[in-house]
């Protein structure tokens, strides 16, 4: 490894021996002391915001200043003040003027970050001081001039966001010069547990508490997990499970309770073939509560058929079906089941419906068991009933 990189993660505190990690920080080298705009891109929480400060720190405008500024978090109707500055009495509350970030950083490097959350507005005034250096302040009709670096960073699709008219086409390609990509954690698998022995160890020298270490199944563990939170997420995984768990040498099956979940994005371990295999386990066992679920309305359904005929049944018929409703809900509380006391209150056409869907359960029944050979638990599974139905009915039914 060249001795100018080693020298540029001891100063900046950087941990990693990756060939994506390490090319980034060449470019970043590179490119420091040109003037042109640079474009950092990678997902939340890989340390975009290094590469800014790298920059700046071995350019030529290393003497004058350096401002971060998140665009995301400043409202919309204050950004334009915050970058280029305004008048006393632009707006209200605008008791004083103010300088803004452009003119505070004359000679110096201004670090936009989440680029992608400014507004068009605001895009159009950023366009105009990369182009020729000049600005407006809010409420004044002056041009300014400012000389500063730019250098930003996103986190989503820059281009995606100008087919969406969301970005300007030609301020993308304004800042887009030069590009450093910080590569995802999950694709620097060998620096993962560089990483998590720093976090270990500065947690532990600033609480004083033993450095908790992990064994070799732990270490294949954080390893495998696809980390969607970064270099943000080890660190916060590696301070918490400092502070939670007793023991300072912690295997997997100390660690893996405190990964995060989350159904939505993908993190969890990435083990294909045993997730594959988990699925189908899980959507096997999904399939068979529904059928046993469907077969249970079936016999829900007969017992309510049964209880509009049941005026011609006995007590202990009715006791039955109370047992049986209580069997299928898996309830506890008793179920009193009580039949019509004047029977000719029921209509006419329920009656002739009822008959009718005797004849044809008879029919299915006696076919049923014809084509089973008269193997009764053959045919209570042809027909979607349990065998205590099948009996009752064939007995109901002389069959």
């Amino acid at each position: 490894m060249d001795n100018e990189i080693i020298k540029l993660k001891q100063r900046f505190e950087l941990v990693g021996n990756s060939t994506l990690f390490l090319r980034s920080l060449k470019k970043a080298l590179r490119v420091a002391n040109t003037d042109i705009s640079i474009l950092v891109t990678g997902e939340s929480g890989t340390g975009k915001d290094v590469i800014p400060k790298i920059i700046h720190e071995n350019s030529s405008r290393k003497h004058g200043q350096f401002i971060a500024v998140n665009c995301g978090a400043i409202p919309e109707g204050t950004i334009d003040s915050e970058l280029f500055g305004h008048e006393k009495g632009a707006f209200t509350g605008a008791i004083n003027a103010r300088k803004g970030y452009f003119e505070v950083a004359n000679n110096g490097t201004i670090f936009l970050d989440e680029i992608g959350d400014l507004p068009l507005q605001t895009q159009v005034r950023l366009l105009r001081v990369l182009e020729n250096g000049e600005f407006i302040k809010v409420g004044s009709s002056k041009v300014e001039k400012t000389n500063i670096r730019l250098i930003a960073a996103t986190n989503i699709n820059l281009l995606e966001a100008v087919k969406k008219n969301k970005f300007r086409e030609d301020l993308f390609y304004r800042i887009n010069t030069i590009q450093i990509e910080m590569t995802a954690l999950r694709s620097r698998q060998e620096d993962i547990h560089l990483m998590f022995r720093k976090f270990a160890s500065d947690f532990s020298s600033k609480h004083r508490m033993p450095t908790v270490k992990l064994t070799e199944d732990g270490i294949r563990l954080i390893e495998k997990y696809h980390w969607p939170g970064n270099i943000r997420e080890l660190k916060n995984f590696t301070e918490k499970i400092s502070i939670v768990e007793e023991k300072r040498i912690l295997d997997s099956s100390d660690i893996s309770s405190h990964f995060l979940t989350n159904n939505k994005t993908e993190s969890s371990l990435i083990i294909s073939k045993e997730s594959d295999q988990n699925n189908i386990s899980e959507r096997e066992i999904l399939y068979k509560i529904l059928f046993d679920l469907k077969n249970d309305l079936n016999d829900l359904k007969k017992i309510t058929l049964d209880l509009i005929q049941g005026h011609d049944q006995n007590e202990n018929f009715q006791i039955n079906n109370a047992e049986r409703i209580q069997r299928i809900y898996k309830n506890n509380e008793p179920v009193e089941i009580k039949t019509p006391k004047n029977p000719k209150i029921i209509d006419e056409a329920i009656i002739e419906e009822n008959l009718s869907l005797q004849d044809n359960e008879c029919d299915m029944i006696q076919k049923a068991l014809d084509k089973n050979n008269g193997k009764r638990k053959k045919a209570a599974k042809e027909l979607g009933i349990s065998e205590r139905t099948l009996y009752r009915k064939i007995k109901q039914y002389d069959l």
